[in-house]
């Protein structure tokens, strides 16, 4: 089957940023006529007018038939689709993230919004396993997709092996990880690639091999597995932080209350 050669984008957020980023030619937008006036709205369709968008004033149905998703906050995008990067034109980037069997369109979104914000260099989508920059994905993302280099040529392996091969350090996070996330210098490595596994699927178990590093996050409570998206973030920010800094977070040390329940204790 061919890819559709048009894609309809929805929600606010997504929409000025995809105008912003300039990544993709925009064709034309579709409001609700009911709640044009309504301050975000009204700013959005001065914003396109700006930006010579051609603008369609229309119900609530065919918003929905445009978007298939009630998510569309009033505000459709009829666009091109995704332009991906090749992973040789993402390879050299100082932070890059791969993500292995997260197949949820909502974790992928969430993951590509910490990744911009924490400064990732590009993302590695593999062909199969994962979604890849769907409308729902860009919603999610808040539009940051937009901004982000982003490759979607290879398998999960193949990107491993690129990447090793290009001297890449590799840490794959797994929550029966031999290494304690917060412990490990992520700022000092000059170049890194960080695996996010899914959470029906983790990472694959070749990565898990091969890597460098099997990292997990330490967690107080007694809920023990984090979604990928919030895992993820986290791992962001520990790799966003200034070379050396990593220590200062602690290390997490196990406590038990009167009943025997663990209670995990946090130390400097």
């Amino acid at each position: 089957m061919a890819a559709p050669s048009r894609e309809y984008l929805y929600g606010i957020n997504p929409l000025f940023e995809t105008v912003r980023a300039g990544k993709r030619k925009v064709y034309e937008a579709f409001l609700n006529q009911a709640t044009i006036q309504q301050p975000r709205m009204a700013k959005l369709a001065r914003f396109l007018e700006q930006q010579q968008i051609p603008v369609s004033l229309v119900d609530k149905h065919r918003l929905f038939e445009l978007a298939r998703s009630k998510e569309h906050q009033g505000a459709v995008l009829k666009t091109a689709p995704y332009p991906y990067q090749s992973f040789d034109e993402v390879l050299g980037c100082p932070r890059l993230l791969l993500l292995d069997n997260v197949e949820d369109p909502t974790n992928v979104g969430g993951i590509i919004r910490s990744a911009d914000i924490f400064g990732v260099g590009g993302i590695c989508l593999p062909v199969k396993g994962t979604p890849g920059i769907y409308p729902s994905v860009v919603k999610v993302a808040a539009g940051a997709c937009e901004y982000l280099p982003i490759c979607r040529d290879c398998t999960a392996n193949t990107y491993f092996r690129k990447a090793r091969a290009a001297g890449y350090t590799v840490v794959a996070l797994d929550g029966k990880g031999q290494h304690d996330l917060t412990a490990l210098p992520l700022a000092d490595f000059e170049r890194l690639l960080l695996v996010i596994g899914g959470e029906d699927k983790s990472v694959g178990q070749f990565i898990l091999n091969e890597a460098d590093y099997i990292a997990r996050i330490p967690m107080r409570g007694r809920v023990n597995s984090l979604n990928a998206s919030v895992a993820a973030g986290i791992a962001l920010f520990c790799a966003a932080q200034p070379p050396g800094s990593n220590s200062r977070f602690g290390r997490f040390s196990p406590d038990r209350g009167s009943a025997g329940t663990p209670r995990p204790t946090f130390s400097p």
